[in-house]
């Protein structure tokens, strides 16, 4: 593929329509995104129903905005690529059958990425000279998994969590407490001024053997701490230390399975020395400054992608999309959406 070569990116798996035209000389022509956080922040949480009506209503718009910015054509394009999953199947399929027709309208080569995979590759597309294979903390709303990457399609967990998503427990914990949707970020705010050592949290599945996470317990015991302190939890001085005091939990137990997973992966891949962190969770400065400290210790350098790319945007699945077609992996009009798509399903046996 020559580094001209221009691939439009289509994201809708959950609350953000996004269309990206990336060149293969990793520039970004055009990225217009329509973010749906006023829609769903009344129900403190995304509604899939409201999501994909917003992605069949902004998305058409968005590729126009995208190409009109750029002033080409889709004859000008060297393929398309669309999330086709995991994620919130209404939305997915509003993506990807968007994607589907482009291509076959402008006979295009079609690449339905998976958004792990997307997230996965995109500390590629900010560190050009990285190469595989590398170890990626994956942390997001619906996931949190250590997998060693070894290739375009080549992954391998380490680990995961046994219940809730790290991004998750993030928004519930932000819920309790009254901060509103999307609570990661209201958490990481108050956290910034507050005491984490004032309320002792537990840290699941610290010390034990492998590499896997819970977060329901710790979620649970800041449920319970709010209702033991009655009234006093709603004091702002007190609510930025349950946030600082639950922030600083979940660095303690991300760098102890992050260590082991370090460890593992080293054994096996002397040379990878790259720990990448990525998804929408990574933008959370404090855990990245705690897991850059980890990785330095054991001999690792930490990649993060910019904040703009770590949570849902097409820039990534265009990125992934190239990676793809590098390799001629495309996929015919058949190619289903899913609501379900683990990472290590793209192994080839």
């Amino acid at each position: 593929m020559q580094d001209s070569a221009i691939v439009l990116g289509i994201e809708t798996s959950c609350d953000e329509t996004a269309a990206a035209l990336v060149r293969a000389d990793r520039q970004v022509l055009s990225a217009p995104l329509f973010s749906q956080l006023a829609e769903h922040a009344p129900y403190g949480g995304v509604v899939p129903e409201i999501a994909a009506r917003a992605h069949v209503e902004k998305l058409d718009l968005l590729v126009a905005e995208a190409m009109a910015a750029v002033g080409i054509g889709f004859a000008d394009l060297a393929g398309v690529a669309a999330t086709a999953g995991p994620g919130l199947i209404g939305g997915v399929m509003v993506g990807l059958l968007t994607a589907k027709t482009i291509a076959l309208v402008n006979d295009l080569p079609l690449v339905a990425v998976n958004h792990l995979e997307a997230h996965a590759l995109t500390a590629r597309f900010v560190a050009p000279e990285l190469d595989f294979p590398y170890l990626l903390l994956l942390v997001s709303g619906g996931h949190c998994q250590l997998v060693a990457v070894e290739g375009v399609g080549r992954y391998r967990q380490l680990g995961t969590t046994i219940d809730d998503a790290l991004g998750e427990a993030f928004d519930k914990v932000a819920k309790m407490l009254g901060l509103g949707y999307p609570g990661g970020p209201a958490v990481e705010a108050l956290a910034a001024e507050g005491d984490p050592e004032r309320f002792p949290l537990p840290r699941p599945l610290i010390g034990t053997k492998g590499c896997d996470f819970s977060f329901s317990g710790l979620k649970t015991a800041v449920r319970h701490q709010i209702l033991a302190l009655g009234r006093e939890a709603g004091r702002e001085a007190t609510m930025r230390d349950l946030c600082a005091s639950f922030q600083a939990a979940v660095g303690d137990v991300l760098v102890d399975r992050a260590a082991r997973a370090m460890r593992s992966f080293r054994a096996d891949h002397p040379d990878g020395r790259t720990l990448v962190l990525a998804g929408g969770v990574a933008a959370n400065r404090y855990l990245r400054q705690r897991l850059e400290a980890a990785a330095a210790g054991l001999g690792f350098r930490l990649v993060a992608p910019p904040l703009a790319l770590c949570t849902d945007n097409a820039v990534m699945v265009a990125w992934a999309g190239i990676e793809r077609l590098r390799l001629a992996s495309v996929n015919d009009q058949a190619v289903p959406a899913r609501a379900r798509w683990p990472l290590e399903e793209l192994t080839p046996p």
